[in-house]
């Protein structure tokens, strides 16, 4: 879908106007200046008992109208509580009401109250990509099939403001992070037989055309790199592994990144030997929404043309069962040199993420590391789907990352690292055993694994996205499948955080 900004004096399709909650002078509100327009919007509010409420929608059609104008009033809520999230989260609200019109393409005129913290433009900025965002439906693989509902689609919005050409300019930025969640999702949504290891590192290989460098390990590379902790997880599958770096270098004036992003890319999980239940498997090609969530960032940040120095490390694998698979008991060496027992081939993601989380500090010296993965069904049970799990080695990197996540709605909650849980993956065998071998705390554990292979000195972030990258219903910015989580997150983060003011 495209959103364009013309100049005010065209006609609307449509007049949006945001109403405050329980506004006592809601009957002295004034929708247009035809007075007959006007009684009969009041007398509908009443009759519909329209108090304001956040996403209370209201519609009066455009035959009652002259000139052929439909009135939508929206609840914003208490307007003093109203954030640029919840203009984002009214979008996607407005173009599902559009879609249900069957409308291919409207125009819209916008009023605010008076007083409102957010800017006018910041408004129809965020309005603008929660349309489009809620836009995404992923249908690439319906031939004739499609039902003559799902072929009319609203494909143009056109905004009419004051101002269209300054709108223009600040909406790529909004348009960018847009793009960088379709991206996300595609991936996400993609069939495993077709999104394997070599297709997924193809992809990201696409975003060179971005001036992202891209560089692409083959398994040769990582063997004489001593990955053998990552490899060890594809042995089963006849798709070869793969590590991708990705390069954003928007800072001249720095020859280095100061932050370096990692992703668990498992492009379909079996559990390996240690195999899952069959029910629920076929959601296991979103195991890698890690990789997913960093190389949408990545192409938002190339997009938008970011002033800041940005890697991206991405670790391919498919774990599969076979004859060649690895085994429970296995030992396996990592690139840091340390050993591992791999008592379940289940907790995969957690070695793939010990290279490629060494590979990044050790190769690109990066003095902030965040790591993405769908790393642990234990999550879910503590966090459900409304919040990421944050594990840091550093409080200011923590506070940070969970202010981003209030700026942005995608929410992350602190759990804890500690010795006490550090000491359960002892082993008296090998360095490290990838499971604790106890009930509880599993996703502490699982994040106390990582802060092995990630050095002091570096401070470091682990988000467990496994609740929030896929949710099987409809969501405010999205349809039911891959959400794009953490990308809205993680460019606010990097906006406020490492960008030359």
């Amino acid at each position: 879908m495209n959103v364009n900004f013309k100049n005010i004096k065209n006609q609307p399709s449509f007049k949006i106007f945001f109403v405050e909650e329980n506004k006592k002078n809601l009957k002295n509100l004034s929708f247009s200046p035809d007075i007959n327009i006007n009684q009969y919007v009041l007398e509908g509010i009443s009759k519909r008992k329209f108090n304001g409420k956040f996403k209370e929608i209201c519609h009066f059609e455009a035959l009652h109208t002259k000139k052929n104008i439909n009135f939508i009033l929206v609840g914003i809520g208490k307007k003093n509580e109203f954030k640029d999230f919840h203009c984002q989260y009214i979008g996607g609200l407005l173009f599902s009401f559009f879609e249900s019109l069957k409308y291919k393409q409207i125009s819209l005129f916008v009023n605010i109250p008076k007083g409102f913290r957010i800017s006018y433009d910041n408004i129809i900025l965020n309005l603008a990509l929660g349309l489009k965002l809620k836009s995404y439906n992923f249908k690439k693989y319906k031939s004739n099939s499609l039902t003559n509902s799902e072929k009319i689609t609203l494909n143009l919005i056109d905004f009419l403001v004051s101002n269209p050409s300054k709108l223009k300019k600040l909406y790529i930025d909004y348009n960018a992070i847009a793009e960088g969640i379709f991206f996300s999702r595609e991936l996400l949504h993609e069939p495993p037989n077709v999104l394997n290891p070599i297709n997924l590192a193809s992809r990201a290989k696409g975003l060179s055309k971005l001036n992202i460098k891209v560089n692409v390990l083959d398994e040769k590379k990582m063997r004489q790199l001593g990955m053998g902790a990552l490899l060890g997880v594809g042995m089963g599958s006849s798709n070869p592994s793969r590590l991708v770096t990705l390069e954003w270098n928007g800072n001249p004036s720095s020859k280095k990144a100061s932050l370096g992003l990692v992703g668990k890319g498992v492009t379909f999980d079996t559990g390996g030997i240690s195999i899952k239940p069959s029910e629920g498997m076929e959601e296991m090609k979103m195991d890698m929404g890690g990789s997913a969530l960093v190389l949408g960032v990545m192409k938002t940040l190339a997009l938008r043309k970011a002033k800041t120095n940005v890697v991206g490390v991405i670790g391919l694998v498919e774990n599969m069962v076979s004859s060649k698979a690895q085994r429970p008991s296995d030992i396996v060496k990592s690139m840091s040199g340390k050993t591992i027992e791999v008592l379940n081939t289940d907790a995969e993601g957690r070695l793939v993420l010990a290279d490629a989380l060494w590979y990044c500090q050790e190769k690109f010296k990066v003095k902030t590391m965040i790591n993405f993965a769908t790393l642990t069904g234990a999550i879910i049970v503590a966090l459900g789907d409304a919040y990421a799990g944050l594990f840091s080695n550093s409080d200011d990197l923590s506070y940070k990352l969970i202010k981003s996540g209030r700026n942005t709605d995608e929410k992350v909650w602190q759990l804890p690292l500690g010795n006490e849980y550090d000491e359960l993956l002892d082993c008296d065998i090998a360095d490290v055993k990838n499971i604790t071998g106890t009930k509880g705390a599993g996703s502490i554990t699982a994040a106390q694994f990582l802060k092995r292979f990630v050095n002091d000195e570096v401070n470091w972030a682990h988000l467990d996205i496994a609740g929030v990258a896929w949710i099987n219903k409809d969501l405010p910015l999205s349809k039911k499948g891959g959400t794009g989580f953490g990308i809205r997150l993680i460019n606010d983060y990097i906006s406020n955080n490492f960008e030359r003011k």
